[in-house]
């Protein structure tokens, strides 16, 4: 009872670190032009969506005891899961890169010296180092990180809530979009949970303190952005972090969060690899991971970072949305398979929708309405499958 008890304290660790985290207070920034009352709305609206998907998303995992890209398997077959195997490291790539150069930049702004490629290597070390003590060894390491991170960010709440008359932002973003970019984050996040609750005995338990943790903690992040934003005038991560005060405060903010999230990321996409081919293994695939973000982040500057995140909603949200309907309406499983040429078309069909109401502003942003269109669809294709087999 115990163990069970600590496995989920354990993934609520796990899923604080993933969100205290620069890119989300970065996100919440964006989303300045709508004032606080509206901008929390938003806030709120987009993680209450994204993470129940993120819910769902772990507890078939947990339940079928598959990492992320294995349960992928059971909608789409073994070759038609390498898309997005491929695509998921690809943006885990991306995200190290971000997370590297992020934490880097903001790191050495606090400390008033422009050695970026100094942080980077130094978080990078830091990364691989909580890779090579692996997940399961991590326990007391991360209730200590995660504790600092929990006073310092309350201390940073603290300094820039107390400020109550706000600086009007001359930026725009309709409140549609900033729900999208509400969403957008847990979304990321739902090619890797299922590589966390997979070994779960307690599935909903396990899935729901994971999705719910995530939700407080990242719309708390959010909150932070967008109130630095409206009550400073500040949307550089850096000076949002100089805030905080001391600069010792500020660093170990950034180092311990930057660290505690891109873990996850580097550590996902080891594991993807090896449902890529089982001739990999997931810590030195997870090591090259976390070397190659570095390099991407000393030599490449981050730019459209919005974009970036819209990419990973088009791809990974009609996927979800199939998985769902797959595993909790017809207990589908074409693992066995080569491929459901079906559904990769299908998929499609929502990824180019997604691309189609990026142009369209909705009250309730686009993934919504795409991964319901995807969801209808595929549900009325199986339907009509299952009732031809039986005629």
């Amino acid at each position: 009872m115990k163990d069970k008890k600590n496995e989920v304290v354990s993934h609520g660790l796990i899923w604080f670190g993933a969100a205290v985290s620069i890119a989300e207070i970065l996100t919440g920034t964006i989303f300045a032009p709508l004032g606080f009352a509206k901008g929390m709305a938003a806030i709120l609206i987009g993680h209450l969506i994204g993470c129940a998907l993120l819910y769902f998303a772990g507890l078939i995992g947990a339940k079928t005891k598959k990492s992320a890209m294995e349960t992928v398997k059971m909608s789409f077959g073994q070759k038609g899961s390498l898309i997005f195997s491929s695509l998921n490291v690809l943006q885990l790539v991306g995200w190290t890169a971000v997370m590297i150069i992020s934490g880097a930049g903001a790191a050495s702004a606090v400390l008033g010296a422009q050695k970026d490629w100094i942080w980077c290597l130094v978080i990078g070390a830091l990364i691989i180092l909580w890779v090579l003590i692996g997940i399961k060894n991590l326990g007391k390491l991360n209730i200590l990180a995660m504790g600092a991170l929990f006073l310092l960010t309350v201390f940073l709440s603290t300094v820039i809530f107390h400020k109550t008359s706000p600086v009007l932002s001359e930026d725009t973003i309709s409140f549609g979009a900033a729900i999208e970019l509400s969403i957008a984050m847990p979304l990321s996040w739902l090619p890797l949970i299922s590589d966390y609750t997979r070994t779960s005995g307690k599935p909903g338990k396990v899935s729901a303190v994971s999705a719910i943790t995530y939700f407080f903690i990242s719309s708390w992040m959010y909150a932070i952005g967008l109130g630095a934003t409206l009550f400073t005038g500040e949307s550089e991560i850096s000076a949002i972090m100089m805030q905080a005060g001391p600069g010792v405060a500020a660093l170990l903010i950034i180092v311990f969060s930057t660290v505690t999230t891109t873990f996850l990321d580097v550590y996902s996409a080891g594991v993807s690899a090896v449902s890529i081919s089982k001739h990999l293994k997931e810590k030195p695939v997870a090591i090259v991971i976390c070397v190659v973000g570095m390099i991407l982040a000393v030599f490449v500057p981050m730019a459209q970072y919005e974009n970036f995140l819209y990419l990973i909603g088009s791809v990974f949200a009609p996927m979800i949305s199939i998985l769902i309907v797959d595993y909790f309406l017809f207990k589908k499983d074409v693992s066995g398979k080569v491929a459901d040429v079906t559904n990769l078309v299908i998929w499609l069909i929502g990824f180019i929708l997604y691309r189609v109401f990026l142009q369209i502003d909705t009250p309730l942003g686009n993934t919504i309405p795409v991964m319901l269109i995807t969801a209808v669809l595929c549900y009325a294709v199986e339907f009509i499958r299952k009732k031809l087999r039986k005629a």
